[in-house]
C-alpha cells in the first residue's frame, strides 16, 4: 500500500495532452465521434435516413461514429429540420452543453436553408442562423452513405 502511494505522490497529476490543431486552428477530432441527434423541426424523413445510416445495412458505427444520449457526451451535434421557434433555445442549450472541441453537422435541405418551410410562421431559421455549423449534408433527404461520409471527414477516417 506505501508503495501505491509513494508512486501516486511521485507521479503527480497525470491529465490528457491537449487536443491537436489543424493548420487552420481547427481542433482535430481523433479516434471515434460521440453524436448526438438534435431534431430542430424536421418532417422526420432526415431521421429515417440517420436511423438506416446506422442501422445493419450501413452500420455507422463501424467508422468510430456512435450515437448518445446526452450532449454532454458528445462531440458531434447532427441536426436536422429547420430551427423552428420553439426549438432554438433548446438547440442553443445543446450546443452549450456540448464540450469543447465540438463540431455541428446540419443534415438536409431544411437544416441548410429551411428548404420547403422557409418563409413559415413558425421557423426561427436554418441551422446555421441559430449555431455555428462546420459541415453541410444537401439532400431531401441526404442518403445514408452521404451521412456517414460527412461524419468520416471529421476523424479523417
Amino acid at each position: 500500500m506505501r508503495q501505491l502511494l509513494k508512486k501516486i505522490r511521485s507521479t503527480g497529476r497525470v491529465a490528457e495532452p491537449a487536443p491537436e490543431r489543424a493548420g487552420d486552428g481547427d481542433v482535430v477530432l481523433r479516434g471515434s465521434v460521440q453524436v448526438r441527434h438534435v431534431d430542430a423541426g424536421s418532417c422526420n424523413g432526415c431521421e429515417i435516413e440517420i436511423g438506416s445510416a446506422f442501422g445493419p445495412v450501413y452500420d455507422g458505427e463501424r467508422y468510430g461514429a456512435r450515437l448518445v444520449a446526452s450532449p454532454r457526451h458528445a462531440d458531434v451535434l447532427l441536426v436536422t429540420g429547420p430551427v423552428t421557434r420553439n426549438m432554438a433555445e433548446p438547440l442553443r442549450k445543446a450546443y452549450d452543453a456540448t464540450p469543447a472541441p465540438k463540431r455541428v453537422v446540419a443534415v438536409g435541405d431544411c437544416a441548410r436553408d429551411c428548404g420547403v418551410f422557409k418563409g413559415g410562421y413558425g421557423v426561427e431559421g436554418a441551422v446555421g442562423d441559430v449555431i455555428p455549423v462546420d459541415v453541410v449534408v444537401r439532400g431531401c433527404p441526404p442518403e445514408p452513405p452521404e451521412i456517414i461520409e460527412a461524419l468520416r471527414g471529421l476523424t479523417g477516417r
